[in-house]
């Protein structure tokens, strides 16, 4: 690739909206104000420039797992980038504490290296109401010695935990979480309207996958669902697969939180990428058919298949939304939630160039990180 790059002609999406004929300059590893004279100009007429995609709830993809080996962990990173995740936090499930702190110290040495944006823990602090698909022997209260000790295990890389704040010891965990700069997520619960609220108001920032995994909306009981959508202080991770979410579910989100405090993530297992058939997560084994995931045991969903394509795609032409809404939504809020806004989540100069490439029906043609094409230009 040439020191500097023009993409020219494409739709670009930028935080002021949507430029047609639109040019991004890439020089080195960021997007520039200008370019020299004899930069490479290649011709995107009829395609869509938006963001690399931030996935901050991503368990595996590839075949392989974030509770796996070094090896697996890149792979799994490696599978989604050819989707347009250009920045992702690596999600635990349930284990033993001795082998989450251990792996914890893997994973960090992956964000140091820069593949992984960070470490999200999704339990064992969670309520057995609302295990999903977690190993309910291994579930715990969350003492906040022990949340302490995975924010110490992830040495600055922990970038959020997931937990049941009704359970013991869960406001005061969600109090520690914020004094640590770590994100607090609220899921896989069974708390009250009145108890997610003193969650929010200890710190919690996050609802972990909203609807699942927790009570439904109700008109006498709201729970959790109705203080997670009505609090500005809280963004709000969709599962925009088709399986998680019923499109109705998903429009009240979007109406109820607006476009800028929704993250659409993955929560994608092994099987991503690849396709049908058997898998672990963590210690237990999913069945994936037609393209779901569900525990062997008990027929609980156990994550998805997703890639954020696929999730962009279907919030485009089957949800109906505006095409900006959707890239806020996979790019500049998860960014901002990160605390990463300054260098990816939008296409601006001084930024990381991480982009995606994509056609008139919305399919994936190129993919770009720090500069690089991981995905080079799909072009007629």
């Amino acid at each position: 690739m040439a020191p500097s790059t023009v993409l020219a002609g494409a739709r670009v999406v930028l935080p002021t909206g949507i430029v047609t004929d639109g040019r991004v300059i890439v020089e080195g590893t960021r997007i520039a104000t200008a370019s020299p004279a004899d930069a490479e100009v290649i011709d995107v007429r009829g395609h869509w420039l938006v963001p690399g995609f931030v996935d901050v709830h991503n368990h595996g993809g590839g075949g392989a797992s974030f509770s796996g080996t070094a090896d697996e962990i890149l792979t799994a990173v490696r599978t989604h980038r050819l989707h347009g995740t250009t920045t992702l936090v690596a999600s635990t499930v349930t284990d033993d504490m001795d082998f989450l702190v251990k792996q914890a110290g893997l994973l960090s040495e992956l964000a140091e290296q820069g593949d992984l944006a960070g470490i999200h823990f999704e339990g064992p602090f969670i309520s057995p109401c609302r295990k999903g698909a977690h190993s309910e022997e291994l579930l715990r209260d969350p003492d906040p010695e022990e949340v302490r000790r995975l924010i110490d295990a992830g040495r600055g890389r922990t970038r959020m935990v997931t937990l049941a704040a009704e359970l013991p010891g869960g406001i005061d965990s969600v109090r520690l979480l914020a004094e640590h700069g770590v994100i607090a997520a609220v899921g896989h619960t069974d708390a009250t309207y009145e108890q997610t609220v003193q969650a929010i108001d200890a710190g919690a920032t996050v609802a972990t996958h909203l609807f699942n995994a927790m009570p439904p909306l109700g008109h006498r009981s709201p729970g959790p669902v109705a203080a997670l959508l009505a609090d500005e202080r809280v963004t709000v991770e969709l599962i925009n697969d088709g399986t998680h979410l019923h499109p109705a579910a998903l429009e009240l989100a979007f109406r109820h939180a607006g476009a800028g405090r929704v993250a659409f993530i993955t929560d994608a297992m092994d099987a991503a990428g690849i396709g049908d058939g058997r898998y672990m997560l963590g210690p237990l084994e999913v069945a994936v058919s037609d393209g779901v995931a569900r525990l062997v045991q008990g027929g609980s969903i156990a994550g998805s298949t997703l890639t954020l394509d696929r999730a962009f795609k279907r919030a485009v032409t089957v949800d109906r939304l505006p095409v900006p809404d959707v890239v806020a939504a996979l790019s500049a809020n998860p960014a901002r939630l990160l605390g990463l806004a300054d260098r990816v989540g939008s296409l601006e100069p001084g930024k990381d160039a991480d982009l995606v490439l994509l056609d008139e029906d919305f399919d994936v043609k190129g993919v770009m990180r720090r500069g690089a094409w991981v995905v080079g230009p799909q072009l007629p």
